[in-house]
């Protein structure tokens, strides 16, 4: 799945939409809670905005969420003396996660 489809399927998810009167390109997408037409996050590089994208998720789906980070961080094999590279997952491993545990990933 290419990067700027990431970037916007996560937006998506987290209640971002296509700014249509805005006319703007450099700007496209409206901010969910003050409407203001911004940048994207940058998902895939800023753990931050990875945190705040993890809010959205119900327990349930969090949990899934952690099952998938577990997978793309320490694959099939990975034993409990892994789990510090669950707890150091990137911003971009964190990102797949999110989507696969949406069923967004294409």
């Amino acid at each position: 799945m290419k990067k700027e489809k990431q970037r916007i399927a996560i937006a998506e998810a987290c209640g971002w939409s296509l700014n249509g009167s805005s006319g703007n390109a450099e700007w496209p997408y409206v901010k969910p809670v003050n409407g203001v037409a911004k940048e994207l996050p940058d998902y895939l590089n800023d753990l931050n905005a990875m945190h705040e994208a993890e809010k959205v998720l119900s327990q349930p789906k969090h949990s899934d969420y952690i099952c998938h980070l577990y997978y793309k961080t320490m694959g099939l094999g990975g034993n409990i003396g892994d789990w510090q590279k669950l707890a150091t997952a990137t911003a971009a491993q964190r990102a797949e996660a999110f989507l696969k545990t949406l069923n967004l990933w294409t």
